[in-house]
């Protein structure tokens, strides 16, 4: 499995991403309870598509532990609720101010500002309702996890706290620590903690968590450097959002600071080495493997 090809990657997150939806599917107010408003607005931006990668992350590492798929399947999805609110919110006029999401009309274009805001508000609300739902696992693991989640979309080193940096570098100099810190608190630290929480969903040991950890952070800096390169040289169509507006707001990016092939070097050298981490599974560790070396040539 280490040999595991994109295209074959590409089929198998189409699949594990189908599978989620369902659950997703399952998880959120049908769109007639009342209110129907908010629930519209709730299902129409979680089901709008997407790569599903936080919690196809957090199943598969939970999966190379033997854990249970279908309290994986659970809490991965309510961490794509968390990514759903983050997107919600980012979009906004007062953050990005972006017109495209997945292809469609951002929720606040769609839904107005008012409902946008209280739709993320109730993802959020409902992800730790799912976290902290009774049942197995274990309320020591459970009681972790919702750590880990709350610590990593927070303030410190986070991905609220990655925003706000990221809003007030914009348009000023910024040095290679800085961009990094950014990167890793808004986009790596959430991608870090899907990982974690599938380690501690099935329950691995410490060892397992310090190697997955370190191969969370990996790819999620990664992510990030190619989702800078992505605006600079990928499509609206492709993205299904606005490029070049990175750019255009004046954000610190990687190719802004070191250039388009140094950030490919960079986002390159950040995969091998997580691939590396997970070499102790052996086969076991295809599937991640093949899901990190697909960040580098994915489209979107």
């Amino acid at each position: 499995m280490n040999t595991v090809s994109a295209l074959t990657i590409q089929q198998y997150l189409e699949t594990a991403g189908r599978r989620i939806d369902e659950e997703l599917d399952r998880l959120l107010p049908p769109a007639d309870r009342f209110p129907p408003s908010i629930h519209v607005a709730m299902r129409y931006s979680v089901l709008a598509g997407g790569k599903r990668l936080r919690p196809i992350l957090c199943l598969e590492a939970g999966r190379l532990l033997r854990g249970d798929e279908r309290m994986l399947l659970r809490v991965g999805s309510a961490l794509e609720l968390i990514h759903t609110y983050s997107l919600i919110h980012d979009d906004l006029p007062a953050l990005d101010n972006d017109d495209l999401r997945r292809g469609k009309p951002t929720s606040h274009r769609a839904f107005g500002e008012s409902t946008a805001i209280l739709a993320g508000d109730a993802l959020l609300t409902l992800a730790f309702e799912i976290l902290s739902c009774p049942g197995p696992p274990p309320a020591a693991c459970k009681l972790r996890v919702i750590h880990e989640v709350a610590h990593a979309i927070g303030t410190d080193g986070g991905m609220i706290g990655g925003q706000v940096i990221d809003l007030q570098m914009a348009g000023r100099e910024v040095d290679s620590q800085a961009l990094e810190y950014l990167h890793s608190a808004k986009t790596g630290a959430f991608i870090r903690a899907a990982v974690r929480a599938g380690v501690l969903y099935a329950q691995g040991g410490e060892e397992d968590l310090a190697r997955l950890t370190s191969y969370g952070e990996k790819i999620g800096l990664a992510f990030q450097i190619v989702d800078d390169l992505l605006d600079v040289l990928g499509t609206q169509e492709s993205l299904g959002k606005t490029v070049g507006k990175d750019d255009r707001q004046h954000k610190a990016t990687y190719p802004a600071v070191h250039g388009v092939e140094a950030s490919q070097r960079m986002a390159a050298k950040l995969i091998v080495e997580a691939c590396e981490v997970l070499e102790p599974y052996g086969e076991r560790a295809g599937i991640l493997q093949g899901i990190a070396r697909y960040l580098l040539v994915r489209q979107n």
